[in-house]
């Protein structure tokens, strides 16, 4: 992989599409690290999987109400993420794992970058060790 684009975060990464939506919140194992609550689904990889872990970033309306506030935060949890995803990618591939990873902010407070970027390494960490 180039070294550009290890750190990139691509269409094929993220999680899209409502029925792979869905399933992520029907039964499966969640977590809560301030200010995140986060739910992973873990499965065998298959050939037409993209990329070995797709995220998706929720903020609701019901905790942020304007959506300069909700896109600065979800901008954040991206960057978060794509700083911190190389072990859990990493893992994942190793694995032979496919893993979908929700992270939902719960707090209506905006919190700064280094505290969302603590709480979603802590999380990644967490969910590293059960693959």
């Amino acid at each position: 992989m180039a070294e550009e684009k290890r750190y990139g975060l691509r269409k094929a990464e993220r999680l899209h599409g409502g029925a792979a939506v869905d399933a992520l919140f029907v039964r499966n194992k969640s977590g809560l690290i301030y200010p995140f609550r986060y739910i992973y689904k873990l499965r065998e990889a298959t050939p037409e999987d993209e990329a070995q872990v797709s995220v998706l970033f929720v903020v609701p309306k019901r905790n942020i109400k304007r959506a300069v506030g909700r896109n600065l935060l979800k901008r954040r949890m991206r960057e978060a993420y794509r700083t911190q995803k190389l072990p859990i990618v990493a893992r994942a591939t190793e694995q032979g794992k496919h893993l979908d990873l929700g992270l939902i902010y719960t707090t209506k407070e905006i919190l700064d970058f280094n505290t969302i970027r603590n709480a979603i390494g802590g999380i990644l960490e967490k969910v590293t060790g059960k693959i």
